[in-house]
């Protein structure tokens, strides 16, 4: 008897329904065949609906659609359409994911020369744990009428490069569409600015508009690389040599998945493609996750050096995400046993952004940037070699309060990837894995690119570097300083309890200059000091591991 009734439960009662009218209509049709015209839609209605209702009932791929047969495709539509929902209707201002509303609107206000002042007051409750403040001067200084430079460029560069406090972070052409990128080098021209390549390569499209770009070269060695794959001296030389390259990156890691190399399908390696990043057609094109052109620390060193002298002297450094924290200390043993250094490290914090990584990476991989950014700045200054190395940051950088606290913490420079992202025309829909961006930011279908017109874009980018290094300047006066060089970390408040708030300065430890050399009591730093070796990014063992008997040899 309940097997009999089982059609007219709920679950199933939406397919009777459509079955039962189905023949209802049909056996109308065959009797008043003179009534076809008006019957022909609902007909075709019920008759696809019942198929898809048999389907349902049949397959075996979606258990809730065998239980739920037509009805249940609700829930994937619902689905679908969760995260523009949840965007357009219930996430409030400061509360959205990666980037809250307000630092969107921020950002294409600032693009589009719009009014960006908010009216009434803060939205944030300034009593809540880890709201942090900027301590401002009883006499501000004028805000500086010039942009902000950074020289960037060591003892052992002879091209030293004078670079804007704000740029664009590495994002690859293949990430992003052809006239996205076109409509970044545009604005960065515009505006006197970089452009980081990412690490697919200089396309035509860097070229076109003639801003200034830092080469990123990783682990594929994409447009200076050997037909198996190996870095290419001869290759590098002859790109490095165009005078629109004016710094070159060595990407280690990356904050969105350190530790993790990609593959480029062998289906989305089209001719262009294979033809900028010097790979086969038809192949999958394989970033490692590890670089074969080192191994070692003083042979990390070593091959910046050799970049260096084939770039003819121009800015050579690294970009990292804060791993092991010995692994950085042993770059630093080998720049003070080889007496040379980059000139340059960018610190990419976990929170960056990228078009695709695998979950756990993105989310439990990684130091974040403040973390990474502060150890690395330590170490440097706790080595005596601050002063010969700049310091870029990048991860979620996208106002002048954002630049302010990264560069009080120990960063000579931000960039920012998403940030120009939103200028370029994103609404963060979060399809970039998907080729199918609905704003033809990041996809390569030539029908959605289209929509970036690069010459209103261009614009925009530069309007938001312009106007966000403006409120820098505004901010940087507000604190009685001259230029954001001397923030330091005194000058921000983080509210640790509701009743206790600290200075950055308690917040973090920092080193004196030299105070690794002469032996710091900062477990931290001391430890991974310890651990450290030129020749290795291992470990060595501390003496109370080894075995008794090798203690005793």
């Amino acid at each position: 008897m309940r097997f009999l009734l089982l059609p007219f439960t709920p679950r199933y009662i939406l397919l009777t329904i459509v079955l039962a009218l189905t023949a209802a209509l049909s056996t109308l049709l065959w009797q008043r065949l003179d009534l076809a015209v008006y019957l022909a839609l609902p007909l075709a209605l019920t008759g696809a609906l019942s198929l898809l209702g048999l389907r349902d009932l049949l397959q075996s791929r979606h258990a809730v659609l065998r239980n739920y047969p037509i009805a249940a495709h609700l829930r994937f539509l619902l689905e679908n359409i969760r995260p523009e929902m949840r965007q357009y209707f219930f996430e409030a201002d400061k509360d959205g994911t990666p980037f809250p509303r307000d630092k969107r609107a921020i950002v294409y206000q600032r693009a589009k020369r719009e009014l960006d002042k908010r009216p009434f007051g803060t939205q944030y409750d300034v009593y809540e744990n880890r709201y942090e403040w900027l301590h401002h001067s009883l006499c501000p200084r004028p805000p500086a009428a010039e942009p902000f430079r950074v020289k960037i460029g060591g003892p052992h560069c002879t091209q030293p490069y004078r670079a804007s406090v704000y740029n664009i972070s590495a994002m690859s052409y293949g990430s992003l569409s052809a006239n996205a990128i076109r409509a970044l080098n545009k604005g960065a021209r515009m505006g006197g600015f970089a452009h980081d390549t990412g690490e697919g390569g200089i396309s035509r499209y860097h070229k076109e508009h003639g801003g200034d770009l830092i080469w990123e070269i990783g682990s594929g060695y994409f447009g200076c690389r050997t037909d198996d794959g190996r870095f290419s001296p001869e290759r590098f030389e002859a790109a490095a040599a165009d005078p629109q390259v004016k710094m070159i990156e060595i990407k280690l890691s990356q904050g969105a998945k350190p530790g993790h190399g990609g593959v480029l399908p062998a289906a989305k390696v089209t001719s262009e493609i294979a033809r900028i990043r010097g790979v086969r057609k038809g192949q999958d094109c394989v970033s490692p996750a590890f670089h074969s052109a080192f191994a070692t620390p003083v042979e990390l060193i070593a091959f910046i050096a050799e970049l260096r002298r084939l770039s003819a002297g121009k800015p050579v450094g690294f970009k990292l995400c804060v791993g092991h924290p010995w692994e950085l200390m042993a770059i630093v043993k080998a720049m003070l046993a080889t007496d040379t250094t980059p000139d340059f490290i960018v610190v990419d914090g976990k929170e960056g952004g990228t078009g695709a990584a695998p979950l756990e990476f993105m989310d439990h991989i990684g130091a974040p940037l403040r973390d990474g950014l502060t150890f690395v700045h330590s170490a440097l200054v706790g080595a005596g070699l601050r002063e010969r190395i700049r310091i870029g940051a990048s991860g979620k950088i996208t106002s002048a309060f954002d630049m302010a606290r990264a560069m009080a913490l120990g960063a000579d420079w931000c960039n920012a990837a998403r940030g120009f992202m939103f200028a370029v025309g994103c609404i963060q829909a979060q399809q970039c894995h998907t080729g199918h961006c609905p704003t033809g930011v990041a996809t390569q279908d030539v029908t959605r690119q289209r929509a970036v017109v690069v010459s209103a874009k261009s614009e925009r980018v530069a309007s938001f570097h312009r106007q966000t290094v403006k409120a820098l300047a505004e901010l940087v006066a507000a604190a009685g300083l001259d230029h954001p060089s001397q923030l330091r970390p005194h000058h921000f408040m983080h509210r640790a309890a509701p009743d206790r708030v600290v200075t950055f300065a308690e917040l973090y430890r920092f080193l004196e200059p030299g105070e690794l050399l002469a032996g710091t009591d900062a477990p931290h730093f001391r430890d991974a000091w310890a651990l450290a070796q030129a020749d290795s990014f291992l470990p060595a063992a501390p003496p109370t591991r080894l075995p008794a008997a090798l203690v005793a040899e």
